[in-house]
């Protein structure tokens, strides 16, 4: 690399250039310094928008976001930047034999992200903000909505409803009960065979208590 680094300016446009700084990131990525490969691999794109290589450093540029991902609890920006260039490339090269393992990588990493949202909003329902708690599951579940986590984040979305309705002041607690009960009804349609049916059915009753309504529960549809 310290090498190919004296080269490159000495051979700046000339035939040779392409083929010194794709070898340039070639050699970083190889090394698995994936922070300066990265960096590289974007810099021949930007340079050689029609280049021999340019397909397959957008690829690995994103490769590189991907290598140093952080997990979930920590910074997800090259998380993002890792979705963001896979989708990138699949839309420029929609042919590519890549295109699968893209599909698979950028799953992954929105789980990572859903991930991310999930302990946030663990976080805010555990130091008993369930406003906050509410706010989050809701925004992971309309931008992640196939996650595999689903169940359990509407779920807890419908018992920070619950419970932020409970300690909630007596003139705003009806609207808050009303809210927990249409998203209790959501719930139990998407889930009606539910591994929380115990805790689900101890909220509706508590809430048609309250808002003095009968007891007819939801049945899964059979037929």
């Amino acid at each position: 690399t310290e090498l190919l680094a004296q080269l490159i300016p000495r051979y700046r446009a000339t035939e040779e250039a392409e083929d010194l700084n794709w070898l340039n990131a070639q050699s970083y990525y190889k090394m698995k310094d994936y922070y300066s490969a990265g960096t590289y691999l974007k810099s021949y794109v930007d340079q050689y928008p029609f280049g021999k290589y340019t397909e397959e450093a957008s690829f690995m540029g994103s490769l590189c976001d991907y290598n140093i991902s952080l997990r979930a609890e920590l910074d997800q920006e090259n998380t993002r930047n890792a979705i963001e260039g896979f989708n990138v490339f699949m839309n420029r090269y929609p042919f590519s034999p890549r295109i699968e393992e893209c599909k698979r990588l950028v799953k992954e990493m929105e789980e990572k992200m859903v991930e991310k949202s999930y302990l946030s909003a663990k976080l805010y329902y555990d130091m008993k903000q369930y406003k906050a708690a509410v706010t989050a599951l809701t925004n992971s579940l309309k931008n992640y909505s196939d996650t595999k986590y689903r169940e359990e984040m509407m779920f807890l979305k419908l018992n920070s409803l619950f419970l932020y309705a409970e300690n909630s002041l007596v003139m705003r607690q009806k609207e808050r009960y009303q809210a927990t009960l249409d998203d209790y009804y959501s719930f139990m349609e998407e889930f009606p065979e539910s591994k929380y049916s115990r805790e689900v059915k101890r909220i509706f009753q508590k809430i048609s208590e309250y808002l003095n309504i009968g007891i007819i529960e939801p049945v899964a549809n059979n037929q």
